[in-house]
């Protein structure tokens, strides 16, 4: 069986949020269309407390219980399963959807039969990659669907240097056209 996972499509990640991808927001629609084509659906939400060391690094963003930390207010949210809370600790990073506290998403995702896993979301470079990364790490057949992801950029070259990290650790990247369902 196959899951979609939606990484951290949420305002602060998209134009006008506290840290935007600069087109963020166009993954919407792509993952909108994708929907009916998954019988599970996971969504994360980056989910942090008012003081975190996440926040020695990035700007503040994704704070619990804020606007910015909510979902996409254009994402088809009725049609998600589960949604998955990470970055949730003042003492952790949180970029990969496997690290979200609430459920240990592995054992959830294996227990439902999921053996394929389709991720889109934001960012590329960080979340997505690292869930990917992740997903392959626990031996989920794992492809990242292209046009369905948007990434940051802030060096020239991170989204392709993203790609590459992925497709090395096994990751297959394709085209949401290769979908069936």
């Amino acid at each position: 069986m196959k899951a979609l996972l939606i990484v951290d499509v949420q305002n602060d990640f998209c134009p006008g949020g506290a840290l935007p991808a600069p087109y963020g927001d166009r993954v919407v629609p792509v993952i909108n269309d994708l929907l009916d084509k998954f019988p599970l659906i996971i969504a994360s939400k980056d989910w942090h407390p008012e003081k975190t060391v996440h926040f020695n690094k990035w700007p503040k963003h994704c704070v619990q219980g804020t606007k910015g930390a909510e979902l996409h207010p254009d994402l088809k949210k009725e049609k998600i399963n589960r949604i998955v809370l990470k970055g949730t600790l003042d003492q952790e990073e949180g970029y990969s959807i496997f690290e979200g506290i609430d459920i240990d998403l592995g054992k959830f995702l294996k227990d439902n039969g999921v053996n394929e896993l389709y991720i889109t979301g934001l960012v590329t470079e960080y979340c997505v990659k690292e869930t990917a990364i992740d997903a392959v790490k626990r031996g989920f057949i794992t492809f990242v669907i292209k046009e369905a992801v948007e990434g940051v950029e802030l060096k020239a070259g991170d989204v392709d240097r993203a790609y590459k990290e992925m497709e090395k650790a096994g990751v297959k990247i394709i085209s949401s056209s290769d979908i069936s369902g």
